[in-house]
Order: structure tokens, then sequence, then C-alpha cells
């Protein structure tokens, strides 16, 4: 449905809209806005708080991942529009922009901090819900490469499933996140890393077109939005420069028979060995293998529950690797008992699950969350003496602390730092992600305390000036924007803007004052408009 009502139409919601909306009327703004978007949009897509027919908190909550935020202390959109169309898309841009009511568009719920969805200072915006824009379209011809085009409202475990499908003996696939129920809009818009990325990089060095709506609500492709656009949607936050409904990727072959490794190591198994030896060998080692680890705590007093989880995924068999991994990594003493051979798609589920039953990747749903995130980058490895410190002391504290690092090296250490807006290329050991995580009903401020005192802990020993992050894991105590006259300033956003993007923020806030000078797409860490005088 395109964004053409009939004239009368047209001239009686703008009448009554000019009528009843005075500059002191925000209320009355609102109710045009949902007014243009009912004549625009099937109703049954849209869901405002006050109607007895809509199921508006349901719709909301549906796609929360982080539980957190489920309670009402922070602002809640005036609507949902749950499109299952671009033009849907298009006319929601269309009456925002005519009514005053910015847009937040949401993929599959993950935003570690829920901008997609809330909004922490007061502002009437509305939700572009993506969950129900979800096709995936394969390409596969004798003479080209084969592709795809995913709606931004897919999961990365559905594009998963679909594309090794469409390959008779399993060998198609797209290097994305461990994590299937990941909404690959907002995976992509900001880098998307994953256990393929040092064999063929991070999922947005594979995106070769895309379809955005502007802040004009045009329908834009690769080549009408131009290439510096284009640049800045592939890991800058695609939510700063529009609304990204679909992505057309490059996928990558991959053997019939891949191999994970689950190794657990204790203290006493001499896991603080393994770990100071293994920051040095898992960037350097064949691009072929990722080698990610992640530790859990364990209650005060209870050390010898500290457990180290070393998961690799090796793109071919375990007679192939077993040696190198020996060689390279002896404290680890890894076996071929620690092998698991499967299909790539079956490693996807059992990294996931536990088990390779591939039709789990379809399942969107997760259970309630509570969390808190932080996230760093190591170049330096860390000694022998700061791990044990980190195990026996830190992961001690707190028995659901968790911290996963992701080694980068080979092919997503390769590309150029400003190639994409994802910065942290050439010299990176690995990422660390800090997770503190809590039940329903506890003092959440002990595991927010922990995270924060744990994290200015490892500022000596990670990145400075600046003190990268990773802007998937996103952060709110790294910094918010300041909004002036309606518009973010660009001061406030290099505050933050420089640990997610380091060198490439500033490219980024210029061309998003070429494409949004008004800042009409904007959250407490969008880009800000950078205006050339």
């Amino acid at each position: 449905m395109a964004f053409r009502p009939g004239l009368a139409v047209a001239l009686a919601l703008v009448t009554s809209c000019y009528l009843s909306a005075t500059p002191s009327s925000s209320a009355a703004s609102d109710g045009c806005f949902i007014q243009c978007l009912r004549e625009n949009i099937p109703s049954e897509l849209i869901f405002t708080p006050g109607s007895s027919k809509s199921n508006f908190t349901g719709v909301l909550e549906s796609t929360i991942r982080n539980s957190r935020f489920l309670a009402n202390t922070t602002v809640r959109p005036i609507c949902i529009v749950t499109v299952t169309d671009a033009s849907h898309v298009q006319a929601a841009v269309r009456c925002g922009r005519t009514n005053g009511v910015h847009l937040r568009a949401r993929s599959g719920g993950h935003d570690y901090e829920g901008l997609s969805y809330r909004s922490v200072r007061p502002e009437t915006f509305a939700v572009v819900d993506l969950a129900n824009l979800r096709t995936i379209t394969i390409v596969t011809t004798a003479d080209e490469p084969p592709t795809a085009w995913v709606d931004s409202g897919a999961t990365v475990g559905e594009l998963y499933y679909t594309v090794a499908n469409k390959s008779s003996n399993n060998t198609l696939a797209f290097p994305a996140g461990v994590c299937t129920t990941l909404g690959v809009g907002g995976h992509f818009s900001g880098g998307g890393i994953g256990s393929m990325m040092r064999k063929h990089g991070l999922s947005v060095d594979n995106v070769v077109d895309a379809k955005l709506v502007d802040a004009n609500g045009e329908l834009l492709d690769r080549a009408a939005m131009g290439e510096d656009l284009f640049w800045a949607i592939r890991g800058g936050g695609g939510e700063s420069f529009g609304i990204i409904v679909s992505w057309k990727v490059r996928l990558v072959r991959v053997p019939p028979k891949v191999t994970v490794f689950h190794i657990t190591r204790t203290l006493e198994q001499g896991a603080v060995d393994v770990l100071t030896n293994w920051q040095h060998v898992a960037p350097t080692m064949p691009d072929d293998i990722n080698m990610e680890v992640l530790v859990q705590g364990a209650p005060q007093g209870q050390q010898q529950q500290v457990a180290v989880f070393f998961q690799f995924l090796y793109l071919g068999t375990c007679d192939d690797i077993l040696p190198t991994i020996v060689s390279c990594l002896p404290e680890l003493n890894a076996t071929k008992a620690d092998c698991n051979e499967m299909t790539w798609l079956e490693s996807t589920a059992f990294m996931n699950f536990g088990d390779t039953n591939t039709t789990q990747l379809l399942d969107r749903s997760t259970g309630p969350n509570f969390f808190k995130n932080k996230s760093d980058y190591v170049r330096r490895g860390i000694a022998r003496s700061v791990w044990l410190e980190i195990l026996t002391k830190w992961l001690a504290m707190n028995g659901s602390g968790i911290i996963i690092l992701e080694p980068h090296g080979g092919f997503v250490g390769s590309v150029p730092t400003g190639a994409t807006p994802y910065s942290h290329r050439s010299g990176v050991l690995y990422n660390i992600q800090y997770v503190a995580s809590w039940s329903a009903g506890d003092d959440s401020s002990v595991a927010i305390d922990w995270v924060d005192s744990f994290y200015d802990f490892m500022g000596q020993y990670v990145t400075k000036s600046p003190r990268e992050a990773y802007v998937n894991f996103r952060d709110l105590d790294i910094g918010q924007n300041t909004v002036v006259n309606d518009v973010s300033t660009f001061d406030s956003g290099k505050v933050w803007g420089e640990k997610y993007f380091g060198s490439n923020f500033e490219r980024l806030a210029t061309v998003k004052g070429k494409v949004d000078p008004t800042d009409y797409f904007r959250n407490e860490q969008s880009i800000p408009p950078l205006l050339q005088s």
C-alpha cells in the first residue's frame, strides 16, 4: 500500500488536525498521528494503550529480551505498528514527520538497553515493530555466488535454517551471531560478530545491498542511497539513519562436516594457565577455527565451582584440527573425546541448546531474563596473575556473573578499520562481554554493583583512549546524547561514539548530517548529525 490517501480523506485529515493541534496540545498531535496511521495502514496492525480491543502490552512485551525493562519505569511508545510491508514503514515515517512523532524500530528486541522500544527521557515516540517482516529469499545461480534477501524481522536462527536447507549437502551458510533469537535488523546494524568471523568476517562484511526507509519516507536501495549511507548502516547503528527493512547478503560455503569442541576446566584443572595462553593462541590460529570462552562465576567461598567453558567451532573434521590444538594449547589437554562432528546447521543448534535438533532454531521465544551487560576489547594479553585474581576473586563474588571472550584475528582483523563502521579490527586479540544477571524479585543492585566494580577493575588491562566497546552490547553508562533545540549534539555523542566506532564516529555523524539533519531518527545513543557549515 503506497502512502497516497485520496484527496478528500487527506483534506479532512489535515483540516481536523490543524484545528485541534495547538503548540501546547501534544495529545492532539498524537491523535492526528494515530489517525494518519489508520488512514494508511491496516488498523489491525496498529496497537495503542487506550484501545479496549488492543493487546498493546502483549505486543510491547512480545520480543523484550531484557525483562528488567518490563516494569513501567520509563517512557513507553504512544503506539506500536506491527508492519508487514515496506509501504507500512513509509507511511509511519510520513505520518510521524507530519505530526512531530519520532519513530524507533525494533526487529528482535535484543537491545541491551531497550532503546528500540523505550525512552529514558521524556519524548513522544512510536515503535515500528519489524518482527512480522521476516521473508527470506535465497538466490542461487550457476553464474553468480549465492545470495539471500532477508527481512530485518527474521531471526538469525531462521536465516541459518533457511539458508542451510537450500543446499542439498548442507554447505551453504552465513556468518552471524551464536544467539539464534537475534533479529537480523539490529544484529547487522551493529556489525554482527559470530563464530565464523575469523573465516568469513562479520555479518556486515557480507552485506551487498539493503532497502532502507529514510527520514522522508522514501524507500532506497544501495544505488539510490549512495555509498556513504550504505557504508554507515553496515555497523554504524542503522536506527540512526532510517529503518532498514531488508538486507541482501552474500552466502558462504562450509564443509559437509564441522567440529564443535565443548571442554570445561576448573581452577584445579589449570583453567588459569589455559586462559593465559589462549588469549595469544586463539587470534593466531588457522582462520577455520573460532575458540570462544565463557567463564561462569561461583558463590562466595566456593571457588572450586568457577568453571571455564571452551567452545570451539572448526570448519572441518576433528582429525584435521586436533593436532594443532594440542600443539598450540597443550594446557587444555584436548582429546578426540572432546570432538563433536556434525553439519554446520546442527552446530548452530548444538552451541545454543546442547543438541542437534535444528527445528529449535525457528523458535523465537525466550524466557524471562534480567541482566546488565558491559563490554571491552583487549589488544595486549592479560597477565596470569590478573587471570588468577579474576577467577578467584571477581568470579567468586557472583554465582550468576559471566564473562564471554570472543577472539578476533583472521579475516575480521585483516579488513581496514574504515571499511565499515566496526573499527575493532587489526591488533584486537579478543573482546570481552560482562554479564550480570538476577532472578525476578531479586535486588538487582547487587548484580549491577558487581558488574560496575568489575568493569572498573578491568579498565587498567583493556584498551584505552578510547576504551573500546561493542555497539551491539549497548551500555548507557558510557554516555548518552544531550538534545539541544530538538537535535542531539555532536559533542555529547562523541563521548560514547568514539568508544563504539573509534575514528569512524565523525564520518558517521557527517553522513547523519546529510541524510537526517533534523535528527528525526534518534535515541539516547543514536548518531548525532554533524552539520557542515
